[in-house]
């Protein structure tokens, strides 16, 4: 099986220089110090993580059931819905000159930066790297690196990485099989081979490091933050698995009605071949007759009944830990599966029960906002065969979806008030975002516009006639960049 693991033992690779090994050697140390915690926090995301067996009182077979609870990865995949980058924004600046387009496209950005959120949140921490495509490849490539196989040193003062190890390979046991280390101006690429490391690239760069964290809850002390399954997370977790284990054991035991059979002997529980039946075919089988025994002390069995017991207070355990998971995560109850309570239905409302949640996604954008300008900056550099990036780019910021979820004609409508005491934003691109459409539809719209206006240009052409004579030609309106056309 293969496992997310660093190989402890140290990597020494033949051709760097001392300093250069002994950063290796802390990066690889740092990596397998936290690799435990951050397996850990990936099992509960994955819904891979036993719970321990506590006390005699649930039997042992009930545990392997495999029982399991997404409460973990819906506390990280909820918020992460409300994370979204739509894309980069320059208002100094043509971003489609530089070629964005394609930077986004050959780089999967969309997916990338959504797995990139997704990491950060499990972990605390992930990875923007940016390098230089070779052969016919992309020219510009960003790649997405989690905390399990990539770690460096942030720089208080600069707030930038001194240096970061990325684990690009491992075998079926988890030891690294290739690696590249990101240093100032160097890049430096080694894999292993028959049993010893090489270098296999040393490339310099003017980029620094071309790297950028996105950490998730970032303070003094931690420069890579906290992950959102945290240790009260896993322990509510925890709790809520066995509560379910029980609820699992109460249907299968305690469900039955308690029967008290006197005055009968064990003949009644076997088969006519003198084998005892099993349990279960003896609390399904519903005995109908005990016959009777003169010989026996009571000659006639007697049967007491106990109403079974409830799962009610399981049931009850479970709502008290999911709203306690709920305050802790800042998710809906309902999310969580376990309350029939019915869904806002006014808008006010809506964003009122999830207020929380909603500043928690404003929050978390805000600090991975600089990571993904950097690492675009220095995307686009690369793309444009540049050796550093232009003052003038620093304008260049992202673009967030709304964590605030809207429907159409609330939008729409929320945005003509503000058309309306705004008029001229309607000719702009912000006003039609403000109406509430689409990147896509905006695109569509700009273009049918600037179609519509060339045709219009056309028909005031002059034309010529049959006769051969020129008819006067029509006042021709300047157009404007947007595709308008002004007088």
């Amino acid at each position: 099986m293969i496992t997310d693991r660093i190989a402890a033992e140290k990597i020494t690779i033949p051709g760097l220089e001392d300093d250069e090994q002994d950063t290796l050697d802390g990066l690889v140390v740092e990596l397998d110090r936290k690799a435990r915690r951050n397996r850990l926090r990936k099992a509960y995301y994955d819904g891979k993580h036993a719970v321990e067996r506590l006390g005699p009182v649930v039997p042992p077979q009930y545990y392997q059931l495999a029982i399991v609870l997404g409460w973990s990865a819906k506390a990280v995949d909820i918020l992460a819905r409300r994370c979204n980058l739509d894309g980069f924004v320059w208002p100094d600046g043509d971003l489609a000159g530089l070629g964005i387009g394609e930077v986004v496209e050959d780089n999967f950005l969309g997916a990338e930066s959504s797995a990139a959120v997704t990491s950060s949140l499990i972990h605390s921490v992930s990875f923007l790297v940016n390098t230089e495509g070779d052969g016919d490849g992309p020219k510009s490539l960003i790649h997405t690196k989690d905390a399990l196989n990539a770690t460096g040193e942030w720089n208080q003062r600069t707030r930038r990485l001194d240096n970061l190890l990325s684990i690009t390979s491992r075998d079926e046991e988890g030891r690294p099989t290739a690696l590249a280390l990101y240093l100032e101006n160097l890049t430096i690429v080694a894999e292993r081979r028959s049993g010893r490391w090489v270098i296999v690239d040393r490339s310099p760069h003017p980029w620094g490091v071309p790297a950028e964290p996105l950490v998730y809850r970032y303070r003094p002390g931690r420069p890579f933050g906290s992950s959102r399954i945290s240790r009260a997370v896993m322990s509510l977790h925890d709790q809520a698995i066995r509560t379910v284990i029980r609820m699992e054991g109460h249907a299968d035991v305690f469900s039955f009605p308690e029967l008290l059979l006197l005055g009968a002997d064990e003949s009644v529980f076997k088969n006519a071949d003198g084998t005892t039946r099993a349990v279960w075919e003896v609390m399904l089988g519903r005995i109908k007759g005990i016959p009777d025994d003169d010989n026996a002390v009571n000659p006639r069995a007697d049967v007491k009944q106990f109403a079974a017991s409830s799962p009610a207070p399981h049931i009850e355990m479970l709502r008290q830990q999911a709203q306690l998971f709920s305050g802790e995560t800042s998710i809906p109850l309902t999310s969580l599966g376990v309350s029939d309570m019915s869904n806002p239905t006014s808008a006010d409302s809506y964003i009122a029960s999830r207020e929380d949640l909603i500043a928690e996604a404003e929050g978390a954008t805000d600090d991975w906002a600089p990571a993904f300008r950097r690492s675009m900056m220095r995307a686009l550099a690369i793309q444009n065969d540049l050796d550093e990036i232009p003052p003038e780019w620093r304008s260049i910021d992202t673009k967030w979806r709304s964590p605030i979820y809207l429907s159409r004609a609330a939008q729409a409508d929320a945005g003509m008030k503000q058309l309306t005491a705004v008029p001229w934003l309607a000719e702009t691109e912000v006003g039609l975002e403000l109406l509430g459409l689409t990147e896509q539809q905006i695109e569509r719209a700009l273009a049918d516009r600037r179609r519509a206006n060339v045709r219009q240009i056309l028909d005031r052409l002059p034309a010529v006639t049959e006769t051969g004579e020129q008819t006067p030609a029509q006042p021709v309106d300047e157009m404007t960049t947007d595709g308008s056309i002004a007088s």
